[in-house]
């Protein structure tokens, strides 16, 4: 997928994670706004994979396998969070994520807060 399609894709993750967030409001625990992403995703008729598990390596060494909370298109990472604020360890654990699955692209989406915190971390675009 392309710089622009990427953009496209990530502009209506986006909406999709507003409308959740407009409907559920603040104050509920991940697995909550996972369930309502999901069925968001499914009625907009986006391809994902939840919990997807990518493979993580040091140097040639299979170290074990890591949980994403969803890829959508086969090409967007998302990490959701209900925290107080996204802070600079899921910035990290979303790039090394995208490093991990050899992903451009992740959106970290925060549904704790009054208006809903979206932070996107791009890898080798």
């Amino acid at each position: 997928m392309d710089r622009e399609e990427l953009n496209k894709l990530s502009n209506k993750i986006i909406g999709l994670a507003i409308e959740v967030h407009k409907e559920l409001g603040p104050g509920f625990v991940e697995k909550i706004y996972e369930e309502a992403f999901a069925y968001e995703l499914k009625k907009a008729n986006l391809k994902f994979k939840r919990q997807f598990k990518i493979q993580v390596k040091y140097k040639k060494v299979d170290l074990g396998k890591q949980r994403v909370d969803f890829l959508v298109e086969g090409d967007i990472i998302l990490e959701l969070k209900s925290v107080s604020e996204i802070n600079n360890i899921h910035k990290a654990q979303l790039l090394s994520y995208l490093k991990s699955a050899n992903k451009s692209l992740g959106l970290v989406l925060n549904f704790a807060k009054q208006k809903l915190e979206i932070k996107r971390i791009v890898f080798n675009f």
